[in-house]
């Protein structure tokens, strides 16, 4: 029976597998994010359709797991350091675009005829953006490096802490009201989550450097040791009464500022994905349609208020402060959706008993229309820009050059990249310093990164096959990328390293060259024919060099006489 049970789970698995990967396919040529096509596939796979979405518990598990991995990895991106040095302009846009929603979508709701609990909880969803699909959308057209991708970052991050908050809060209430208003309880919740700050700040002061430099030593060792470091502090968050979700999102902000965090995101971004298909199918399964059809105009109208509310008071304050109605509107543009966090904040009041499914359906509604059309919006944001430009005079004051000069103080930028930083790649890299190239450095031996650093080059930590890691590169500048990764035997189950990262560079879109150093011919030719302009022979060219150097006479002599003062000069020097 056990038997027969297991293999029919694994036969609804590999179904579910098998329709996400068909829905997303149709999703990626309408050029929509991975979330709009897996809550589809919820949708299909549920009772109102194929109603194959029966294995409700393995499905329930997986999707906790995948709300562990992405609280976990949004926590990384919520480096301390760079949560202090927000500028006045992320702070004060995201501050006043979660009041002006939380307030006026509340009005909203009280209009459509929603109690205040209701009308409270959607004002609250409404408010928070997607940051990995803002993130992803501005990586594709190379504009997080941007003035108005850097100040959407900013904001995004602002968001993420308004998040952070409401998800204490809430979890402390369900608490409260999972024992008949005992509120002494919703203190202890408190007081458990600030112990569990003060840990978190004990660890990142003093254990999370070393310890995750030790492990960086295997890659694999390192990302088995984030899912269980997600997983244990999001376990020991249910267990002490605020949720797995604050758990795992305290776990990344826990090691958000090492130097491993990017490689770390990298390597858990697939892994996301794929525990985020089942969040959102057992959501979508979980959906009723006659609900969702009743729900049309009112997510209609709270979708509308997203799409042009949003970004008008992002272009208003930015405007305000000085900054020029451009780079308002590109940047407004990012906060015209909802996110994963709404789905998961409506679905935490759900589980209280505070709100319906009835509005988590709504919600969910909003999402896929204001995700779905803000894809669009921010894919051809210039040409949206140019057809609105004319009314968007009153938002721009006269001063707004000024601002922006200051806001564009130059940034650090690379003209080459060398990957790998061996003896080799650390050569390279002095020489082309010496020539006054500005070279930035990447290895994943976090030994090889601490020497490169302490020798004062630019270096980050990361896998250079991984396109992940690849993306969050600073690209657009670079004239050269050099890869002098040492050669590895390849075999059936893993690719030349060498062309993995051609490969990725060009599919990034990377417009400078590339360079690859090889040992042999055969070798060269692959990497030719993966991409690469130029193909570097370590030994031959060495020899070829010196054999230059003894032909025109221009070698310092290997032996000296030591009788001639000139002999005793060169031994001196």
């Amino acid at each position: 029976m056990t038997d027969a049970l297991n293999s029919y789970i694994f036969y609804e698995i590999a179904a579910l597998l098998v329709l996400a990967a068909s829905v997303g396919f149709v999703g990626l040529m309408l050029r929509q994010p991975l979330i709009v096509s897996f809550i589809a596939v919820g949708i299909l796979a549920g009772p109102s359709v194929l109603d194959i979405a029966r294995s409700d518990i393995q499905i329930d598990l997986l999707a906790e797991l995948g709300i562990a991995v992405l609280l976990f990895l949004v926590g990384l991106k919520l480096d301390l350091n760079m949560v202090r040095t927000l500028g006045p302009v992320a702070l004060l846009t995201g501050l006043g675009q979660v009041a002006f929603t939380t307030i006026f979508g509340f009005l909203i709701g009280l209009a459509l005829g929603f109690g205040w609990v209701t009308s409270l909880y959607i004002a609250v969803a409404l408010t928070f953006s997607s940051t990995i699909i803002i993130v992803k959308l501005l990586t594709d057209k190379r504009e997080l490096g941007s003035l108005h991708g850097r100040i959407a970052l900013g904001f995004l991050i602002v968001q993420d802490l308004v998040v952070v908050m409401a998800m204490i809060v809430l979890s402390a209430i369900g608490v409260g009201a999972g024992q008949d208003g005992a509120w002494t309880d919703v203190l202890a919740v408190f007081g458990y989550g600030a112990l569990m700050l003060v840990a978190v700040g004990l660890f990142i002061r003093y254990l999370a450097d070393p310890l995750v430099e030790r492990l960086s030593r295997s890659p694999e060792l390192l990302v088995s040791f984030a899912i269980g470091w997600a997983a244990m502090l999001a376990a020991l968050g249910h267990y002490l009464g605020f949720g797995k979700e604050l758990g795992g999102l305290l776990a990344g902000v826990s090691l958000a500022s090492t130097p491993f965090r990017e490689a770390i995101a990298a390597r858990l971004a697939s892994l996301r994905d794929f525990l985020l298909l089942f969040f959102f199918i057992a959501l979508g399964a979980s959906l009723d349609l006659s609900v969702l059809g009743a729900s049309v105009f009112a997510a209609l109208i709270f979708s509308a208020f997203v799409l042009i509310g949003n970004p008008l008071i992002v272009l208003a304050i930015m405007g305000a402060m000085g900054y020029r109605k451009r780079t308002g509107f590109l940047a407004g543009l990012t906060v015209a959706q909802i996110s994963e966090f709404s789905l998961i904040f409506m679905a935490m009041g759900v589980s209280i008993g505070h709100v319906s499914d009835e509005a988590l359906g709504l919600v969910t509604l909003v999402g896929l229309i204001t995700i779905a059309a803000s894809t669009y919006m921010i894919t051809y944001s210039h040409q949206l820009y140019d057809r609105v430009e004319p009314v968007l005079g009153v938002f721009e004051r006269a001063s707004a050059g000024a601002m922006e000069d200051r806001s564009e103080a130059p940034t650090r930028a690379h003209d080459v990249i060398v990957f790998g930083l061996g003896r080799y790649g650390m050569a390279i890299s002095r020489e082309l310093a010496e020539q006054g190239q500005r070279v930035l450095g990447v290895d994943f031996n976090p030994v090889a990164v601490r020497f490169a650093r302490d020798q004062g080059m630019d270096v980050v930590y990361g896998d250079a096959t991984d396109p992940e890691f690849l993306a969050h590169l600073p690209l657009s500048n670079v004239q050269w990328a050099v890869s002098a990764v040492p050669e590895h035997d390849t075999g059936i189950t893993h690719d030349d390293p060498r062309r993995a990262l051609v490969l990725a560079l060009r599919q990034l879109g990377f417009a400078g060259k590339v360079a690859v150093a090889v040992h042999n011919d055969r070798t060269g030719e692959a990497m030719r024919l993966a991409g690469a302009d130029l193909v570097l022979r370590p030994f031959q060219d060495a020899a070829t060099q010196a054999a230059r150097l003894v032909m025109d006479g221009t070698a310092r002599p290997a032996i000296a006489d030591v009788t001639d003062p000139e002999g005793q000069r060169d031994l001196a020097s």
